[in-house]
Order: structure tokens, then C-alpha cells, then sequence
């Protein structure tokens, strides 16, 4: 989808206090190592505070909720702020953009997330069998869908009462206009149902990265630096310290 010399961006957004701005930091570390393209790294926030200053710093666009544009979260929960990524325009971002939560690794080189042709690719959801995407990880065109944000503000109540949450909104959605595409099985994986060993196993052996595998989800617990630590997060869930996640997290 980008050409050899296009400016490509990457996208963040960090609100509140569940994640510091050593994630953001962290992600545009291991981008800045793993994507080869030229590209605008861009984190949407609330707070800059202890952002590097390499990085571009912008504030998360204010879309038409009332709530929201009084500096408040949307009442229906955190991850719907990922919806302002489809704003339009979005400051003078353009093109091609690879949206990354910031709970993640990346393992390997992501230059390829920007070569398939498509309007919107992102995870396939792994414990679905719906069109449910997971968005941990998609891309799509500045400005391509800001109908979604529309459809949320003229029909809030109606568009809430058929999901679960974002993600499940903005893919059903996209999958109903035939716009939905998923990333080759393998490239994004998920550090619990991928990475670690099976269950009596992961007492002995700590977690891998799967072959083929280019960035790894930390939804849920455990997060990145509790996988270093060696700390599950669940009483059911054993999690022996990782050092690849220790060497590649930042």
C-alpha cells in the first residue's frame, strides 16, 4: 500500500493514568527499530508529561461529544477513544497509518504492515468466530472513516446497545461495508494464548515468541513488565520472568 519513499505514520494513544509515558517512549523505541519506511511517529494524549521530546505530541482530537470535549472520558469507556484516530482531518497527519496499542512487543521487522492493499486490515479476534477484529494493532487512511464517528454521535444509544466495546463497534461496522481485511494468521500473536506454555508446563518453561511472529498483544495481565518480573496477574496463571521481553520492550 505505501510506496518506497511515502511518509508513513504510526499512531498511539495514551489517556489517563493506566499506562505511564514509559509505554509511549517504549513503542517508539522498538518502532524506531523495526519499521524502515519513513514515517511520522504520533502519540494522541491528555498528558505530555514525561513524553521524549523526539516524539510528536498531540492532543486527542475533540470529535463532538459533549463529554468528552469538556476534557472528560466518553462515558462508554476507554477504549472508544481509539474512535478519535478516524477523525477527519486529524491535525495534518495524511496516508497510510499503522495504529499500535501500547501494550505490546514488537519482535520483528513491521515494514510489511504497510504493503498489503486494503482500506482497514487488523487483527482477527482469536477467541471469535464473528468478524470481530481485535484492534490492538490495524491500519488504515487518515480521514477514510470518520463516518464512524458520525454514526457514534448521531446514534449513540442505538450503536452501544449492539456491542460490547470499540472494537467490536468499529469492525462489525467496517466488516458490514466489506472494508475488513485481517493480518496474516501469525503476524500479530497474543502473549497469553500464543507465547506461553500450556498449562502445567508454563511452571518450567518461560514463554516464546511463535515463528512468524512480528508484535505480541499484552491485553489484559499480564503487562510487559509484569512478564519481565515473572508475575501473572492471576492466581491461575503461572508467568516465569522473559527475557526476550526484557531485551525487545523498549
Amino acid at each position: 500500500m505505501a510506496t518506497t519513499q511515502q511518509t508513513v505514520n504510526v499512531l498511539c494513544i495514551k489517556w489517563g493514568k493506566k499506562y505511564g509515558p514509559d509505554y509511549v517512549n517504549k513503542l517508539h523505541a522498538m518502532v524506531q527499530r523495526n519499521l524502515t519506511l519513513p514515517h511520522r511517529f504520533v502519540c494522541l494524549t491528555d498528558d505530555a508529561e514525561g513524553i521524549d521530546a523526539h516524539i510528536e505530541v498531540k492532543e486527542i482530537p475533540m470529535v463532538g461529544f459533549k463529554d468528552f470535549d469538556e476534557r472528560q472520558p466518553w462515558s462508554f469507556g476507554h477504549g472508544w477513544l481509539k474512535v478519535t484516530s478516524f477523525a477527519d482531518p486529524l491535525y495534518d497527519l495524511t496516508g497510510p497509518t499503522l495504529f499500535i496499542d501500547l501494550d505490546v512487543v514488537i519482535v520483528d521487522n513491521i515494514d510489511s504492515f504497510f504493503e498489503p492493499e486494503g482500506e482497514f486490515f487488523v487483527i482477527k479476534e482469536w477467541d471469535k468466530s464473528d468478524a470481530t477484529g481485535n484492534t490492538s494493532v490495524y491500519r488504515y487512511t487518515i480521514g477514510a472513516h470518520s463516518d464512524l464517528i458520525e454514526l457514534l454521535k448521531n446514534h449513540k444509544d442505538r450503536e452501544l446497545a449492539k456491542v460490547r466495546n470499540e472494537q467490536e463497534f468499529v469492525t462489525q461496522n467496517l466488516a458490514a461495508q466489506g472494508k475488513l481485511q485481517y493480518w496474516p494468521e501469525g503476524w500479530c500473536v497474543s502473549f497469553k494464548r500464543h507465547c506461553l506454555p500450556k498449562g502445567i508446563m508454563s511452571w518450567f518453561k518461560p514463554a516464546t515468541i511463535p515463528a512468524g511472529a512480528k508484535i505480541v498483544a499484552f491485553h489484559g495481565k499480564p503487562n510487559p513488565p509484569d512478564a519481565i518480573a515473572g508475575i501473572s496477574g492471576k492466581w491461575y496463571r503461572r508467568v516465569l520472568p522473559v527475557q526476550w521481553v526484557k531485551e525487545m520492550w523498549g
